[in-house]
């Protein structure tokens, strides 16, 4: 990587979130791995279900097909590069978890995944290794009579507001979730949480630099037809690239009759790898309701740097994001500020649904992707997508879904070394749980 653009690398994040997630999910022998895992998940609460008031179990499977043409041919200085010729593959997530309800308020939650391309092993018998397998989530909860009150000390899933900061990002096979600890008061919709999560520790063989994520969100419901949120977090990290930044705003959303709206805004303050970091982001939307269906126009402004080579950085880094969320489901924004290389981000779009039926929901996005500082490019057009999904929920265990994303692709994105000709993108999903 070019070392003036090292600081674009994840400021917050300390793993690159979602980068490979088309590369990442399982097999036709999962299902006999979770039957054998089952056991001694039981056995390792064993003696919390012994004395426990409530106890439950549920799980996961979710086989998903893509399609991707350019598909990925690596990773660059400015993220992910889109070059080969189309590609088809089907990942899957297998999760199984114990709940169990204990005297005293107190709850131990468990949940185990397996994430991998169906595949990925020529036979089982040859290789049975659990390659993917790992603990998701696994904590314990105390929390008052009238739960009001709560902490929670484990790994854990978080989603601060509507994930545009801190997010599990749970279109991914594998998810996100954090090590750490979460003090949460919520009565009525209205209260606060305080998280402290280690998202690296050089103790640990494979890191080597200790990092950290410390955040406050506060919730007041009832205004202007919706609910205010509060944010601060704080990320930390020492070493090379070392990161000493905050970030603080706002998000307030709510509807009024038949129209639904958003105004948020977030500033990034502080030190990372050696930049003085001033930074922004603001977004905004308003919908309204068309019977059985709705159309929204959205707009997201993330600052970007004319001058990536001096001591300063204006680029706004969206930490722990669920950026499948908001910048086009193709996927081409999902870190931000690397796979914008540092030139920021502007989407214009226009979002319809329509709801066919009690169980079936059609989606129809327009995006447009532009650059807010143009640079050493030649434009700042990234390119536009059209992103069409439709969903059908079979009853309450199982749904399914598919999509196409087509991306016209722009000169800004071939000159950041991205994509260079217009990009297709197919998926078809099953959804089962118990």
């Amino acid at each position: 990587m070019d070392p003036s653009q090292a600081h674009l690398q994840d400021q917050g994040v300390h793993e690159p979130p979602c980068r490979g997630w088309w590369r990442n999910p399982i097999d036709e022998r999962t299902m006999k791995r979770i039957l054998h895992v089952m056991p001694v998940l039981i056995l390792a609460l064993a003696p919390a279900l012994a004395t426990a008031q409530q106890v439950t179990v549920g799980g996961q499977i979710r086989p998903r097909s893509q399609y991707r043409n350019p598909s990925l041919s690596g990773a660059g200085s400015t993220g992910r590069e889109f070059f080969n010729d189309g590609d088809g593959f089907t990942t899957m997530r297998a999760r199984i978890h114990a709940d169990a309800k204990l005297k005293g308020n107190v709850r131990i939650f468990a949940q185990l995944q397996d994430v991998r391309i169906w595949g990925s092993e020529t036979s089982t018998l040859g290789d049975f290794n659990a390659d993917n397998f790992d603990l998701h989530q696994g904590f314990v909860d105390l929390s008052s009579e009238d739960d009001v009150w709560l902490g929670r000390a484990g790994r854990q899933e978080v989603n601060l507001g509507g994930q545009r900061l801190i997010g599990a990002v749970d279109w991914t096979q594998q998810a996100r979730s954090f090590d750490g600890l979460r003090l949460q008061r919520m009565k009525d919709g209205t209260g606060a949480t305080f998280l402290a999560f280690q998202t690296a520790d050089a103790t640990a063989p494979t890191q080597s630099a200790d990092a950290g994520v410390f955040a406050g969100y506060g919730k007041i419901n009832n205004v202007l037809g919706g609910a205010l949120g509060l944010y601060a977090i704080y990320n930390t990290r020492n070493g090379a690239l070392s990161i000493d930044l905050g970030t603080f705003g706002f998000r307030q959303v709510g509807k009024i009759d038949r129209f639904s709206y958003r105004l948020e805004s977030y500033y990034q303050t502080g030190n990372t790898a050696g930049l003085d970091v001033q930074a922004f982001m603001v977004g905004a939307r308003i919908g309204m309701n068309l019977g059985k269906g709705s159309v929204t126009l959205w707009y997201d402004y993330l600052s970007g740097d004319d001058d990536l080579t001096d001591n300063t950085s204006k680029v706004f880094n969206t930490l722990f994001a669920t950026n499948h969320k908001f910048y086009g489901y193709a996927d081409l924004f999902l870190v931000i500020p690397l796979e914008t290389g540092g030139r920021g981000l502007q989407d214009l779009a226009v979002k319809g649904t329509y709801k066919t039926s009690e169980s079936t929901l059609i989606r129809l996005n327009l995006h447009s992707f532009r650059a807010t500082k143009q640079g050493t490019l030649s434009t700042k057009r990234f390119g536009e997508e059209i992103d069409l999904v439709g969903s059908w929920r079979y009853n309450e265990h199982l749904a399914f879904s598919g999509g196409a994303s087509y991306v016209i692709q722009g000169d800004a994105l071939a000159e950041l070394g991205r994509l260079d000709r217009d990009m297709t993108w197919l998926y078809l999903m099953v959804d089962a749980t118990f």
